[in-house]
């Protein structure tokens, strides 16, 4: 074969190549943090008839505009820093931002995320400072399936083999997936910041997916249960108790083998946002034995399953203060679960239950989260 032929088919087949792939559009950039804390999004889409930017930091949608090559756009007024979801309505349907690829980790639809940054950086920025690490596991579960985990091991771990560390279980909430507290909450950059501030003890950080009947539907070819409707209804009590069995029959175990811990229950914490902070506080008051710390970020137990499942913890407030040496309880003003989780707090105020609290602006949202986060692990393990 010559030389001039072999060039030849070559540059056919590249053609060929070129000409298969989609045709591509002008560049789109979006998000656009700009100087003043403004954000710049842009969609494209020329065909469409109507775009808007939905977000958490604006209380109804804005109407974006379309420029000659299909692009819409809008720019916001300055927004407070933080990592706030976003998407778009186009033509009546929510889309995520093609041209972004941080996204809201969730069962359903997944938003977008932009992260907006401070003046001084906030505390779940990345900092030079040491980072730990990140580490995705699975582990044997219950009815045969396979549970996933997201696990952060402080800096210096893999260093210090003849170390051993506490654990702090996180739990997120409803629809959330086992990495929400690692690609929303920033979990881990907030511990790398606290840990080099001297402000909390190094610690493992185990993260489950909370949502057991989802994962078996999914494994065993079923299709997944709807959520429940009442909150502390029978349905929701169950799938809580049933987490809470995987948690210290399965999860607790796997770690207890596979990470150097402190397998006591003085060096383990439990905590959770929203159905998580529900699986959080039924299965501590039911495992006291195994753990001292709690966090309760935006949920609640009523004064009537307290009474019913867990009347040990009230009716003997001097053995709970004993047993537990943090009770904590957080929400929003503007939350939409302030009015029970303000009574599951008279409730322990009542009955002499020592706990802290935290009362905040802004209602049922990650940047709260994050705050509370925050807040509760310089008191872990103290």
């Amino acid at each position: 074969m010559s030389i001039s032929f072999r060039l030849s088919a070559v540059l056919t087949l590249l053609a060929g190549v070129a000409f298969g792939q989609p045709p591509r559009g002008p560049l789109v950039v979006s998000p656009q943090v700009n100087a003043d804390k403004s954000v710049t999004f842009r969609y494209l889409a020329p065909k469409a008839t109507d775009v808007k930017l939905s977000a958490q930091f604006e209380k109804a949608p804005l109407a974006m505009t379309k420029d000659a090559q299909g692009i819409w756009s809008v720019t916001t007024q300055p927004i407070k820093p933080d990592i706030y979801p976003y998407s778009f309505q186009v033509d009546g349907v929510t889309v995520m931002d093609p041209a972004n690829e941080d996204f809201f980790p969730n069962e359903r639809f997944k938003a977008s995320l932009v992260d907006i940054p401070g003046e001084t950086p906030l505390i779940h920025s990345l900092q030079d400072v040491p980072h730990g690490s990140v580490n995705y596991e699975y582990y044997p579960s219950v009815e045969g399936t396979t549970g996933s985990l997201v696990v952060y091991t402080p800096p210096g771990y893999d260093k210090n083999p003849g170390q051993k560390y506490p654990v702090f279980y996180l739990i997120s909430g409803t629809t959330d997936t086992e990495e929400t507290f690692f690609k929303v909450g920033r979990t881990n950059l907030i511990l790398d910041n606290l840990i080099a501030a001297g402000k909390a003890k190094p610690m493992i950080i185990v993260m489950p997916y909370g949502n057991i009947a989802a994962r078996i539907a999914e494994q065993k070819g079923g299709a997944k249960p709807a959520d429940p409707t009442v909150r502390d209804g029978a349905d929701a009590v169950k799938r809580a108790n049933d987490f809470g069995q995987d948690l210290t029959g399965n999860v607790i175990p796997y770690v207890e083998k596979n990470y150097r811990t402190v397998a006591n229950k003085e060096n383990r914490a439990i905590g959770g946002f929203s159905r998580g902070g529900g699986q959080t506080l039924r299965t501590a008051f039911g495992n006291l034995d195994k753990f001292a710390w709690v966090c309760s970020y935006s949920s609640y137990l009523s004064p009537q399953e307290m009474d019913g499942s867990f009347s040990q913890i009230g009716g003997n407030p001097d053995k709970t203060n004993k047993q537990l040496k943090l009770l904590w309880v957080s929400v929003g003003s503007d939350d939409f679960l302030y009015k029970g989780t303000t009574e599951f707090m008279d409730y322990l105020k009542a009955k002499k239950v020592a706990y802290k609290s935290l009362i905040t602006d802004g209602g049922h949202t990650w940047m709260n989260v994050k705050k509370y986060v925050a807040d509760t692990a310089p008191l872990l393990f103290r």
